[in-house]
Protein backbone atom coordinates (compact mmCIF):
# COMPACT_ATOMS: atom_id res chain seq x y z
CA UNK A 1 0.00 0.00 0.00
CA UNK A 2 1.34 3.37 -0.71
CA UNK A 3 0.82 6.93 1.14
CA UNK A 4 1.65 9.13 -0.95
CA UNK A 5 1.70 13.55 -1.14
CA UNK A 6 3.43 15.19 -4.40
CA UNK A 7 6.92 14.01 -3.97
CA UNK A 8 7.36 12.41 -0.93
CA UNK A 9 5.30 9.71 1.02
CA UNK A 10 5.38 5.98 2.50
CA UNK A 11 5.53 2.53 1.37
CA UNK A 12 3.90 -0.04 4.08
CA UNK A 13 5.37 -3.22 3.93
CA UNK A 14 5.03 -6.36 5.56
CA UNK A 15 7.58 -7.98 6.69
CA UNK A 16 9.10 -5.37 6.99
CA UNK A 17 12.77 -4.47 4.95
CA UNK A 18 15.91 -3.92 5.86
CA UNK A 19 17.33 -0.88 4.35
CA UNK A 20 21.33 -1.68 4.75
CA UNK A 21 21.51 -5.44 4.05
CA UNK A 22 19.38 -5.08 0.45
CA UNK A 23 20.77 -1.66 -0.67
CA UNK A 24 24.55 -1.87 0.40
CA UNK A 25 24.71 -5.16 -0.07
CA UNK A 26 26.31 -5.98 -3.33
CA UNK A 27 23.84 -6.26 -5.59
CA UNK A 28 22.86 -2.35 -6.59
CA UNK A 29 25.82 0.41 -6.99
CA UNK A 30 24.31 3.49 -6.68
CA UNK A 31 22.77 3.69 -3.50
CA UNK A 32 24.76 6.21 -0.75
CA UNK A 33 24.24 6.53 2.88
CA UNK A 34 23.14 9.89 3.93
CA UNK A 35 22.51 10.27 7.79
CA UNK A 36 19.83 10.03 9.68
CA UNK A 37 18.82 6.41 8.06
CA UNK A 38 18.36 8.63 4.91
CA UNK A 39 19.78 6.07 1.58
CA UNK A 40 20.23 8.76 -1.80
CA UNK A 41 20.03 6.63 -5.00
CA UNK A 42 18.41 7.08 -8.57
CA UNK A 43 15.93 4.16 -10.09
CA UNK A 44 15.36 4.69 -13.93
CA UNK A 45 15.84 8.29 -13.94
CA UNK A 46 13.89 8.78 -10.61
CA UNK A 47 16.35 10.51 -7.66
CA UNK A 48 15.12 9.03 -4.46
CA UNK A 49 15.76 9.33 -0.71
CA UNK A 50 14.54 6.47 1.13
CA UNK A 51 14.86 5.57 4.92
CA UNK A 52 13.04 2.87 6.75
CA UNK A 53 9.92 3.31 9.09
CA UNK A 54 8.20 1.17 11.55
CA UNK A 55 5.72 -0.44 9.03
CA UNK A 56 7.57 0.37 5.78
CA UNK A 57 9.70 3.22 4.14
CA UNK A 58 9.21 6.89 3.53
CA UNK A 59 10.49 8.24 0.73
CA UNK A 60 11.13 11.30 -0.82
CA UNK A 61 11.42 12.10 -5.09
CA UNK A 62 11.78 14.69 -7.53
CA UNK A 63 8.67 12.77 -9.12
CA UNK A 64 5.66 12.70 -7.87
CA UNK A 65 4.52 10.17 -5.13
CA UNK A 66 1.97 7.93 -7.49
CA UNK A 67 5.39 7.53 -10.00
CA UNK A 68 7.99 6.72 -7.36
CA UNK A 69 5.44 4.51 -5.31
CA UNK A 70 5.47 1.75 -7.56
CA UNK A 71 8.62 2.25 -8.87
CA UNK A 72 9.91 1.59 -5.04
CA UNK A 73 7.11 -1.39 -5.09
CA UNK A 74 9.42 -3.50 -8.07
CA UNK A 75 12.54 -2.37 -7.51
CA UNK A 76 12.12 -3.61 -3.72
CA UNK A 77 9.70 -7.29 -5.26
CA UNK A 78 6.50 -6.38 -3.09
CA UNK A 79 4.70 -8.50 -5.06
CA UNK A 80 6.89 -11.80 -4.21
CA UNK A 81 5.63 -13.77 -1.21
CA UNK A 82 9.13 -13.39 1.27
CA UNK A 83 7.44 -15.93 3.55
CA UNK A 84 6.63 -19.16 0.48
CA UNK A 85 10.46 -18.13 -0.25
CA UNK A 86 11.60 -18.49 2.78
CA UNK A 87 10.05 -21.60 3.60
CA UNK A 88 10.93 -22.85 0.48
CA UNK A 89 14.85 -22.15 0.91
CA UNK A 90 15.13 -22.23 4.51
CA UNK A 91 15.00 -26.43 3.94
CA UNK A 92 19.02 -25.74 3.64
CA UNK A 93 20.33 -25.15 7.30
CA UNK A 94 22.87 -23.14 6.47
CA UNK A 95 20.42 -20.45 4.34
CA UNK A 96 17.96 -21.08 7.55
CA UNK A 97 20.80 -19.28 10.06
CA UNK A 98 21.14 -16.83 7.38
CA UNK A 99 17.55 -16.02 6.82
CA UNK A 100 17.15 -15.57 10.67
CA UNK A 101 19.80 -13.12 11.12
CA UNK A 102 18.83 -10.85 8.09
CA UNK A 103 15.18 -11.35 7.46
CA UNK A 104 14.51 -8.16 5.80
CA UNK A 105 16.82 -8.36 3.40
CA UNK A 106 15.13 -8.62 -0.42
CA UNK A 107 16.76 -9.32 -3.82
CA UNK A 108 16.27 -6.15 -5.74
CA UNK A 109 14.69 -6.03 -9.31
CA UNK A 110 16.90 -3.60 -10.95
CA UNK A 111 16.61 -1.87 -14.86
CA UNK A 112 18.19 -4.55 -17.20
CA UNK A 113 20.57 -2.25 -19.31
CA UNK A 114 22.16 -0.18 -15.78
CA UNK A 115 22.60 -4.26 -14.19
CA UNK A 116 24.44 -5.19 -17.27
CA UNK A 117 26.95 -2.64 -17.60
CA UNK A 118 27.67 -2.67 -13.63
CA UNK A 119 27.97 -5.99 -13.71
CA UNK A 120 30.80 -5.49 -16.70
CA UNK A 121 32.24 -3.52 -14.27
CA UNK A 122 32.33 -5.50 -11.82
CA UNK A 123 35.03 -7.90 -12.87
CA UNK A 124 38.04 -8.54 -10.97
CA UNK A 125 36.74 -5.43 -8.74
CA UNK A 126 35.17 -4.42 -5.77
CA UNK A 127 31.92 -3.09 -4.24
CA UNK A 128 33.55 0.91 -3.80
CA UNK A 129 35.24 0.39 -6.79
CA UNK A 130 32.06 -0.92 -8.60
CA UNK A 131 30.28 2.25 -7.12
CA UNK A 132 32.96 4.70 -8.29
CA UNK A 133 32.74 3.57 -11.37
CA UNK A 134 29.02 3.42 -12.35
CA UNK A 135 28.68 6.73 -10.24
CA UNK A 136 31.11 7.91 -12.48
CA UNK A 137 29.59 6.95 -15.96
CA UNK A 138 26.74 8.90 -14.63
CA UNK A 139 27.86 11.90 -14.06
CA UNK A 140 30.18 11.67 -17.03
CA UNK A 141 27.32 10.69 -19.68
CA UNK A 142 24.33 10.77 -17.68
CA UNK A 143 21.54 13.45 -16.90
CA UNK A 144 21.24 15.93 -14.11
CA UNK A 145 18.37 15.70 -11.74
CA UNK A 146 17.94 17.90 -8.96
CA UNK A 147 16.01 16.69 -5.30
CA UNK A 148 16.30 18.83 -2.10
CA UNK A 149 18.57 20.88 -3.82
CA UNK A 150 21.03 18.24 -4.00
CA UNK A 151 21.84 16.88 -7.42
CA UNK A 152 22.64 13.35 -9.01
CA UNK A 153 22.86 12.19 -12.42
CA UNK A 154 20.32 9.28 -14.80
CA UNK A 155 22.44 6.49 -15.73
CA UNK A 156 22.85 7.03 -19.47
CA UNK A 157 21.29 4.63 -22.44
CA UNK A 158 23.11 3.17 -24.56
CA UNK A 159 22.69 6.30 -27.34
CA UNK A 160 24.54 8.72 -24.89
CA UNK A 161 27.02 5.99 -24.51
CA UNK A 162 27.67 5.73 -28.17
CA UNK A 163 27.60 9.53 -28.70
CA UNK A 164 30.44 9.79 -26.32
CA UNK A 165 32.25 7.38 -28.05
CA UNK A 166 34.78 4.37 -26.81
CA UNK A 167 37.76 7.09 -26.46
CA UNK A 168 35.80 8.80 -23.70
CA UNK A 169 35.08 5.67 -21.78
CA UNK A 170 38.54 4.81 -21.64
CA UNK A 171 39.18 8.10 -20.56
CA UNK A 172 37.27 7.23 -17.34
CA UNK A 173 40.01 4.98 -16.41
CA UNK A 174 37.21 2.01 -16.04
CA UNK A 175 39.93 -0.37 -17.00
CA UNK A 176 41.85 -2.06 -20.27
CA UNK A 177 38.44 -4.39 -21.49
CA UNK A 178 35.75 -2.72 -19.52
CA UNK A 179 35.49 0.61 -21.92
CA UNK A 180 35.24 -1.35 -25.02
CA UNK A 181 32.98 -4.22 -23.69
CA UNK A 182 30.92 -1.19 -22.49
CA UNK A 183 30.85 0.50 -25.85
CA UNK A 184 29.63 -2.51 -28.14
CA UNK A 185 27.10 -3.67 -25.15
CA UNK A 186 25.26 -0.05 -26.13
CA UNK A 187 25.74 -0.60 -29.61
CA UNK A 188 24.37 -4.24 -29.48
CA UNK A 189 21.37 -2.82 -27.35
CA UNK A 190 20.94 0.12 -29.31
CA UNK A 191 20.30 -1.81 -32.47
CA UNK A 192 18.28 -4.12 -31.61
CA UNK A 193 21.00 -7.48 -31.53
CA UNK A 194 20.85 -7.98 -27.77
CA UNK A 195 17.11 -7.01 -26.83
CA UNK A 196 16.47 -7.07 -23.01
CA UNK A 197 13.26 -6.73 -22.72
CA UNK A 198 12.72 -10.43 -24.94
CA UNK A 199 15.65 -11.60 -22.10
CA UNK A 200 12.80 -10.87 -19.65
CA UNK A 201 10.51 -13.23 -21.37
CA UNK A 202 12.95 -16.17 -22.40
CA UNK A 203 13.11 -19.09 -19.67
CA UNK A 204 16.32 -18.73 -17.68
CA UNK A 205 19.07 -21.14 -19.89
CA UNK A 206 17.93 -19.09 -22.71
CA UNK A 207 18.48 -15.49 -21.16
CA UNK A 208 22.04 -16.50 -20.01
CA UNK A 209 23.21 -18.15 -23.09
CA UNK A 210 22.15 -15.12 -25.24
CA UNK A 211 24.24 -12.85 -22.53
CA UNK A 212 27.16 -15.08 -22.57
CA UNK A 213 27.54 -14.22 -26.29
CA UNK A 214 28.68 -10.62 -25.34
CA UNK A 215 32.00 -9.58 -25.04
CA UNK A 216 33.26 -9.42 -21.12
CA UNK A 217 30.23 -11.82 -19.83
CA UNK A 218 30.82 -14.50 -18.43
CA UNK A 219 28.94 -16.87 -16.51
CA UNK A 220 28.86 -15.46 -12.97
CA UNK A 221 27.92 -11.69 -14.73
CA UNK A 222 25.14 -13.34 -16.84
CA UNK A 223 24.25 -14.88 -13.73
CA UNK A 224 24.16 -12.07 -11.68
CA UNK A 225 22.20 -9.99 -14.52
CA UNK A 226 19.86 -12.88 -15.03
CA UNK A 227 19.14 -12.60 -11.30
CA UNK A 228 19.40 -8.93 -10.52
CA UNK A 229 17.25 -7.18 -13.85
CA UNK A 230 15.64 -10.96 -15.80
CA UNK A 231 13.24 -12.02 -12.77
CA UNK A 232 15.47 -15.36 -13.45
CA UNK A 233 15.28 -16.47 -9.57
CA UNK A 234 16.94 -19.40 -10.16
CA UNK A 235 20.24 -17.96 -11.17
CA UNK A 236 23.16 -18.60 -8.85
CA UNK A 237 25.86 -16.17 -9.51
CA UNK A 238 28.92 -17.72 -7.96
CA UNK A 239 32.10 -15.02 -7.13
CA UNK A 240 34.23 -15.10 -4.97
CA UNK A 241 32.50 -14.72 -1.62
CA UNK A 242 30.19 -17.30 -2.64
CA UNK A 243 32.79 -19.81 -3.41
CA UNK A 244 34.34 -19.00 -0.17
CA UNK A 245 31.26 -19.87 1.62
CA UNK A 246 30.25 -22.95 -0.91
CA UNK A 247 33.89 -24.73 0.40
CA UNK A 248 33.07 -23.29 3.63
CA UNK A 249 29.98 -25.08 4.74
CA UNK A 250 29.30 -27.22 1.95
CA UNK A 251 32.54 -28.23 0.93
CA UNK A 252 35.07 -27.87 3.87
CA UNK A 253 38.60 -28.77 3.14
CA UNK A 254 37.97 -28.01 -0.85
CA UNK A 255 39.48 -24.88 -2.96
CA UNK A 256 37.47 -22.70 -4.69
CA UNK A 257 36.12 -23.22 -7.90
CA UNK A 258 37.94 -21.91 -10.66
CA UNK A 259 36.03 -20.22 -13.59
CA UNK A 260 35.66 -23.46 -15.65
CA UNK A 261 34.24 -24.86 -13.06
CA UNK A 262 31.75 -22.02 -12.23
CA UNK A 263 29.15 -24.00 -14.58
CA UNK A 264 29.16 -27.20 -13.13
CA UNK A 265 29.17 -25.59 -9.27
CA UNK A 266 26.21 -23.49 -10.00
CA UNK A 267 24.03 -26.03 -11.67
CA UNK A 268 24.92 -28.21 -8.31
CA UNK A 269 23.58 -25.65 -6.43
CA UNK A 270 20.51 -24.63 -8.75
CA UNK A 271 19.52 -28.08 -8.55
CA UNK A 272 20.11 -28.41 -4.47
CA UNK A 273 17.75 -24.89 -3.78
CA UNK A 274 15.62 -25.06 -6.72
CA UNK A 275 13.71 -22.12 -8.06
CA UNK A 276 14.64 -19.29 -5.65
CA UNK A 277 17.85 -20.56 -5.62
CA UNK A 278 18.63 -17.08 -6.40
CA UNK A 279 17.46 -15.63 -3.00
CA UNK A 280 19.06 -18.70 -1.17
CA UNK A 281 22.77 -17.47 -3.22
CA UNK A 282 22.14 -13.80 -2.04
CA UNK A 283 21.89 -14.98 1.81
CA UNK A 284 24.58 -17.07 1.62
CA UNK A 285 27.26 -13.91 -0.05
CA UNK A 286 25.02 -11.53 2.85
CA UNK A 287 26.31 -13.80 5.10
CA UNK A 288 29.72 -14.30 4.16
CA UNK A 289 30.48 -10.89 3.53
CA UNK A 290 29.30 -9.56 7.08
CA UNK A 291 31.21 -12.13 8.81
CA UNK A 292 34.27 -11.74 6.62
CA UNK A 293 33.62 -7.88 7.60
CA UNK A 294 32.86 -8.36 11.47
CA UNK A 295 36.24 -10.52 12.22
CA UNK A 296 37.98 -7.65 10.19
CA UNK A 297 36.73 -5.56 12.70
Amino acid sequence: MIRHEREAGQLLVDPPIDLNASLLGGQAFRWQETGGGWYSGVIRGCFLKIRQIPDGIEFRSNQPGEIAGPLLESYFRLDDDTNAIHANICRDPRVAEMVSRYPGMRLLHQEPWECLVAYICSANNNVPRISAIVEGLSKTFGDPINLDNEERHTFPTPIQIIAAGEEALRKLKLGLKRAPNIYRAAIEVSEGSLDLDALLQMPYDSAKNRLLECSGIGHKIADCVALFSLDKLEAFPIDRWIGRALVEWYFPGQKPPNSWELPRWAELFREHFGQYAGYAGQFLFHGMRMGKQAIRQ
